[in-house]
C-alpha cells in the first residue's frame, strides 16, 4: 500500500521552485562556446524536467575554445542569419515547385 502512494505521489502535482545564484548562459557555436554571467534565477517547479550538475574535469576535456561574449553573440547571430537564408532558400524552392511547407512559428496555431 506504501508503494502505491509513492506512485500516486510522483504523478500528481509534486512541484519544487528552485533559485539559482551564480548562474551563467552558455552559448555554443560550432567549436567555440562563451559564458553570460546571469546571477540568480527563479525557476518555477512546473518548468523543472531535469535538473545536474557540471563535471568540471569532464568539462576541461572537451576541446571547445572560449570566447569573448560580443564575439559568440556575433557569432550567433551570424549562424543565426545563416540559417535563415538556407531555410528561405528551401521554401522558396518548395513554391517553386507547387509544394509549400508552413513556417514552424505559424504551427502553434493549430
Amino acid at each position: 500500500m506504501r508503494k502505491s502512494n509513492i506512485i500516486e505521489t510522483l504523478r500528481g502535482s509534486v512541484e519544487a521552485n528552485l533559485v539559482l545564484h551564480q548562474t551563467v548562459e552558455r552559448i555554443h557555436v560550432g567549436k567555440k562556446y562563451g559564458d553570460i554571467p546571469r546571477g540568480i534565477f527563479v525557476v518555477r517547479g512546473e518548468n523543472v524536467v531535469l535538473l545536474g550538475e557540471i563535471d568540471l574535469e569532464k568539462e576541461s576535456d572537451t576541446p571547445l575554445q572560449q570566447v569573448s561574449i560580443e564575439e559568440i553573440l556575433e557569432e550567433q547571430r551570424v549562424e543565426q542569419q545563416t540559417k535563415l537564408e538556407a531555410e528561405k532558400l528551401k521554401v522558396q524552392a518548395l513554391k517553386d515547385r507547387g509544394l509549400s511547407i508552413p513556417w514552424a512559428d505559424t504551427l502553434d496555431e493549430y
